[in-house]
């Protein structure tokens, strides 16, 4: 066996051979919903009072269903965060062999209990990167394009970036406490996988065991809303035990407004990949000091200067002027 094949074998993903199911899955959800749709469509076609036998049809239930478009769009996005990934794993792997190698202070054997210990924190370091992503501008940068459907479906996990670097940083420890750096890889494609089936309106709420410790459709609806009370939460992977325990926890209570707090109005897979970047290179444009550079960074996405926040709050205050107070006449007097 070649060197180059023994490389490949260590940077292949389980992903990649998960994905038949996942677009054989895609398909009859698609087609599933297609077929509920005309269901609801005939059911509307009812007298109010129901058919001939008396019977009144059923609520339906609201899905977001799919849309060709905007589908396309989330497998073109799979198709070059497949590409993405490669590229990543190639370099990456060199680095985290060296510091294995070189660095580490000990080797953990690959063995049952060394796997089922870097599940657990393959899905730890998932719950810290997914944070960061949300909650470090420039890494949402790279994420909010998983975000950007208004659709639900499994078409939706498809939709991934193409700017894996974050994961690089909270990978780094891993190969340092020991663990062999391929395992690393297969460990997280095995949760990528995981992660596939909970973006679904289809399954509702699981068994409560089931709901307290898994991450689950549930979970991640609210994950993916747009609503107030659900933003930035439900960050884990398979185990949703980290939100409970760091607090980011929140149970679903209503069916949420998927997509971004500010819709994007293209499925252009670059601008959907890239356009967040550019907004970052011209708030660091019209930064007047280091510390609101740094802020535009590493803030929260949607920082802004407080000369900025003070200026919108002095805006607000004079276009909603207290109760019985009449409006400023606009221009001179």
């Amino acid at each position: 066996m070649s060197a180059m094949h023994r490389v490949w074998e260590h940077v292949e993903n389980p992903v990649v051979f998960a994905t038949p199911f996942f677009l054989a899955l895609v398909t009859a959800e698609a087609v599933m919903l297609a077929v509920e749709k005309r269901r609801d469509a005939a059911r509307d076609r009812w007298e109010d009072g129901g058919d001939s036998h008396g019977r009144v049809p059923a609520a339906p239930t609201a899905k977001t269903g799919y849309s060709f478009a905007d589908t396309r769009t989330s497998l073109m996005m799979g198709s070059g965060a497949v590409v993405a990934m490669l590229v990543f794993k190639s370099l990456t792997l060199l680095l985290f062999a060296a510091i294995w190698t070189y660095v580490a202070l000990w080797h953990i054997p690959v063995t049952w209990w060394s796997w089922v210990l870097l599940f657990v924190v393959v899905d730890l370091t998932w719950y810290c990167n997914h944070r960061f992503s949300h909650r470090v501008r420039i890494g949402w940068a790279a994420h909010q394009a998983h975000h950007s459907s208004e659709h639900f479906n499994l078409g939706t996990a498809l939709r991934q970036k193409w700017n894996p670097w974050s994961e690089a940083i909270f990978w780094l420890p891993l190969p340092l406490l020991g663990f062999t750096p391929w395992t690393i890889y297969v460990a997280f494609g095995f949760n990528l996988i995981y992660q596939f089936y909970p973006h679904t309106e289809y399954i509702g709420r699981l068994p409560r065991p089931v709901e307290f410790v898994l991450n689950t459709p549930s979970h991640h609806r609210v994950h993916h809303g747009s609503d107030p009370e659900y933003l930035d939460k439900n960050y884990g992977g398979i185990l949703i035990i980290w939100d409970r325990i760091f607090g980011t926890f929140q149970q679903e209570l209503h069916t949420p407004k998927y997509g971004l707090t500010k819709p994007v109005t293209t499925h252009n897979p670059f601008k959907l990949e890239y356009f967040e970047y550019a907004n970052v290179v011209r708030d660091l444009r019209s930064a007047r000091s280091f510390r609101e550079r740094l802020g535009y960074v590493v803030g929260p996405p949607g920082w802004q200067p407080d000369r900025l926040r003070d200026a919108q709050l002095a805006a607000t205050v004079v276009a909603e002027p207290a109760d019985g107070a009449t409006p400023a006449a606009a221009g001179p007097a």
